[in-house]
């Protein structure tokens, strides 16, 4: 196989707390890939290396195989699979199938829903391998635009608060559902990213998650908009 720069970020690996890529043996990598795994200082190990002989639980001690009621936190690490920051991964896996469908239900969609897409995608990688989740523009928008434009639609799109109806089409019939899909993920991450004392343990993520459903909103006001 050859591995491009994107293959290469979706397939880091975290090995006792650093960051590694695994090549197996006949595989190649693009001199993009390359120069990114140089950059990030991300060690290049083989391919073989990638299976572990012994994994280690979160109560304390080890086990030789996986069973089956478990799955791997990180790359060494497993835990049953109802451990929370499991599930918060399956809700993400939903909302990202959620956003696809969204893409195809026209193709005016298809670039601002990649992009919440993409942040998705972005959030299950830093969580996976315990990095900060670093913020951006989201569709254009700051974090305080998109606040102030989900607060108040009246005043820059023209189309007040609404509750969807069948009227408004499958359009935003689908948006509504992605968006809900992103809320249900979002009290996943509350549950999964707090400690002890319920102070919260990844707040970029938490951010992150709100920032999502608010923009999928405020798709779903700029298309009532259009009606």
């Amino acid at each position: 196989m050859l591995y491009n720069e994107e293959a290469v970020r979706a397939n880091i690996r975290n090995r006792e707390g650093k960051r590694v890529f695994y090549l197996g043996k006949g595989d190649q990598l693009t001199s993009s890939a390359r120069d990114y795994l140089q950059r990030e200082r991300i060690d290049i190990l083989p391919g073989e290396q990638a299976k572990v002989s012994q994994y280690r639980l979160l109560g304390g001690g080890t086990i030789g195989e996986k069973p089956e009621h478990m799955t791997h936190l990180n790359g060494e690490v497993l835990v049953v699979k109802d451990h929370p920051r499991i599930v918060f991964r399956g809700k993400l896996d939903t909302l990202e199938a959620e956003l696809i469908l969204c893409q195809l239900a026209d193709d005016a969609l298809k670039a601002p829903v990649g992009e919440i897409l993409a942040l998705a995608r972005q959030i299950i990688r830093c969580e996976v391998l315990d990095e900060p989740l670093v913020p951006g523009t989201l569709c254009g928008l700051t974090e305080q635009e998109q606040r102030q434009r989900s607060h108040f639609p009246q005043d820059y799109y023209g189309q007040p608060h609404f509750t969807p109806s069948a009227e408004d089409g499958a359009v935003i019939a689908r948006l509504n559902r992605a968006r809900c899909a992103a809320r249900e993920a979002e009290l996943a991450a509350v549950t999964a990213f707090r400690d002890r004392d319920g102070n919260p343990t990844r707040v970029d993520i938490l951010r992150a998650m709100n920032r999502m459903s608010s923009m999928l909103y405020i798709l779903m006001v700029q298309w009532k908009g259009k009606l």
